[in-house]
């Protein structure tokens, strides 16, 4: 499997919350793994500012720790290992995890001495190893925040940085429904950049947020792929003109029922993207506070709406196509897939009788 959308701030084990907190001496609610992911954990749906709200609780544990940062990009390979992923993107906010040269400092942490720049340098160390012990591939795509476009700017400068260091593309991330967010200045002028640097590009849009979001996101910001982008299909012109466009949408679903973007009862917008056969893929988005591995998704998409083998192995070779891999490192995954299906590669069919 291959996964494009998940957050690697909302796919930490709980024991590592619970171990930092204790060893930084942070207050948390709860002493066992069990509590924690409980009070992080959802069961029935939020809004998405009542979902963002989980993150309070525990991200004071990791910020600002060097150890800390490291060991969650570590383990984040070895879960994503375990779930039978071979290829997987994971996406952050440098900022939201430093403790200096950030303004302003996030969860409350006191002055430290842990840069964004750091950070993603951690990150990737912690990634690199991973992969080389648990034999994932994993890239990495870092996030602006809407309600920070002064961000914006050093994320894009990271991007080229840390370019040969996983790091392969940037997200704009936060809350949607801020009004005019995308058209920050700050943030249309760093994917403005990342356009003229070759660096990859994706946008949250169209989860909660109207299709005018989605239409910012592609005309304004140039964006390669979707955040979700379910409320696309409320413009019949736009939905047309991506899918002509080849336009990837990153799905959660589970994601999608836990947050409210999505209400139980209305069809689902992933099964209008099946049944039109547009370009999409099923992701996890934010594991530890959905209470859920990628399975869980792949099972709701299969008994809730009748999505076959032959659907699973579709989209997954359609994120293999959509991800941010050089087109070498892009062909050999494919590869890789193919064989795991075993179906010949497309420039290969037709040539067995």
């Amino acid at each position: 499997m291959v996964e494009l959308h998940i957050h690697l701030d909302g796919a930490i084990k709980p024991e590592t919350i619970l171990y930092y907190g204790r060893k930084r001496g942070i207050a948390l609610p709860a002493d066992t793994a069990e509590e924690l992911q409980a009070i992080i954990g959802i069961d029935k749906p939020l809004s998405l500012p009542g979902f963002l709200a989980k993150f309070e609780y525990y991200m004071p544990t990791i910020a600002g720790c060097r150890e800390a940062v490291k060991r969650i990009a570590y383990e984040f390979v070895e879960m994503k290992a375990k779930e039978g992923v071979v290829y997987v993107e994971v996406r952050y906010s440098p900022h939201l995890l430093a403790n200096s040269k950030v303004d302003p400092i996030p969860w409350n942490q006191a002055e430290g001495d842990l840069t964004p720049d750091e950070v993603v340098a951690l990150v990737s160390q912690g990634l690199q190893e991973g992969e080389r012990d648990f034999g994932v591939k994993v890239r990495s795509i870092l996030c602006c925040m809407r309600h920070q476009p002064n961000w914006s700017p050093e994320v894009v400068e990271l991007c080229k940085k840390y370019r040969h260091q996983t790091v392969v593309a940037m997200d704009l991330a936060g809350d949607e429904t801020m009004e005019g967010s995308s058209l920050f200045p700050g943030h249309v002028k760093a994917y403005e950049e990342a356009v003229r640097s070759g660096i990859h590009r994706t946008v949250h849009a169209g989860e909660v947020g109207s299709p005018e979001v989605v239409r910012e996101a592609v005309d304004t910001l140039k964006t390669e792929r979707l955040g979700h982008g379910y409320r696309t299909l409320e413009d019949e012109a736009l939905y047309a003109r991506l899918r002509q466009e080849n336009m990837h949408f990153e799905v959660c679903p589970w994601s999608s029922y836990l947050t409210g973007a999505w209400k139980l009862g209305t069809e689902h917008a992933v099964v209008r993207f099946k049944h039109d056969q547009a370009n999409y893929s099923l992701n996890t988005d934010d594991p530890l506070v959905f209470k859920s591995t990628l399975e869980t998704d792949y099972q709701m998409t299969k008994e809730g709406m009748d999505f076959t083998e032959e659907e699973f192995k579709r989209l997954n070779i359609n994120a293999a196509k959509s991800s941010f891999l050089p087109e070498e490192e892009k062909e050999a995954l494919l590869d890789l897939l193919y064989d795991a299906y075993e179906m010949p590669p497309p420039a290969a069919a037709g040539l067995h009788p």
